[in-house]
């Protein structure tokens, strides 16, 4: 693994853990919000889903850092709005 590799697991790491956070405070300050437990950690499922997926293969134009980071933003909001609506 070279720095680089590193770099980029340490972005979407970030960005799932932050979603994650964001997901858990929002369910405790808004009181219409209760996404449960599942939904609430499924940022995290992005990330593992990046890593076990990312196994040094060729990599597509779609399979980029920023898109994982927005894959674990999205899934944040589909577990809010799973709070909301469900």
């Amino acid at each position: 693994m070279d720095l680089e590799d590193a770099r980029e697991d340490v972005i979407v790491a970030a960005v799932a853990a932050v979603s994650t956070i964001a997901v858990a405070v929002v369910g405790r300050l808004v009181p219409v919000t209760d996404p449960g437990t599942v939904p609430t950690l499924a940022p995290i499922g992005v990330y593992l889903l990046y890593l076990f997926t990312r196994k040094g293969g060729p990599y597509t134009a779609l399979d980029t850092v920023r898109n994982w980071g927005l894959l674990a933003v999205a899934s944040a909001f589909a577990a809010i709005g799973y709070g909301i609506l469900g």
